[in-house]
């Protein structure tokens, strides 16, 4: 049995671009795998908690004890979806050029050592492995490659870098940008979301 990983870390509603796309690609998902797990975090409206003291501590204890344990009880949570499911996909709004603090969090809590990666005889090693990733952004302003703007993006390599770092090297972006266009009432939504819909349901049944 497939299992998919849902992630929306907006904190809008309905008007949320990422939140509309990525439950087309759960709807999409689920059509073309009947009867499959879906796991779902909603990290803008339930953001997760940051990193803390006890949390570190905890982490690198050589004998963890049971308040070991509990302080990493949510991060134990979140590792153990990551590693159930096979498929991921990630609604990730830029802020301020690179991802919203509640994904950061979330990160911090499931990028741990002997859990998520490790250190072998060949140095580093990623232990999330075998798994694919769509994750699917907005930016008011464009930012591809080749735009005026290119350079300040360091959502994606920031992203691409960090999950490669656990063994997820499977990453594929669908782009929402330039949507300051549709904010101000210059694109019509609907006919500007047509076409990335698409590629969100091809991504789906891929």
């Amino acid at each position: 049995m497939s299992t998919l990983l849902h992630i929306d870390a907006s904190p809008r509603g309905e008007r949320s671009i990422t939140r509309s796309l990525t439950h087309d690609f759960v709807a999409a998902w689920k059509a073309a795998h009947p009867g499959e797990k879906v796991i779902s975090r909603d990290l803008g409206h339930q953001p997760p908690p940051f990193v803390d003291e006890a949390w570190i501590a905890a982490a690198f204890a050589p004998e963890p004890t049971a308040a070991d344990t509990a302080a990493l009880a949510f991060s134990s949570e979140l590792i153990a979806e990551i590693h159930a499911a096979d498929r991921y996909v990630f609604g990730i709004p830029m802020y301020n050029l690179s991802i919203p603090a509640v994904f950061k969090a979330w990160i911090d809590q499931i990028v741990r050592v002997g859990r998520t990666f490790g250190f072998g005889a060949n140095g580093l090693e990623g232990l999330v492995k075998g798994k694919k990733v769509t994750i699917i952004t907005a930016s008011g302003s464009v930012f591809r490659a080749g735009t005026p703007y290119a350079a300040y993006n360091f959502q994606e390599p920031y992203l691409r870098g960090i999950l490669g770092f656990i063994g997820i090297t499977d990453v594929e972006f669908i782009v929402a940008d330039g949507v300051n266009d549709v904010n101000y009432g210059k694109i019509d939504r609907t006919a500007y979301l047509a076409p990335i819909r698409e590629q969100v349901a091809a991504a789906a049944k891929a």
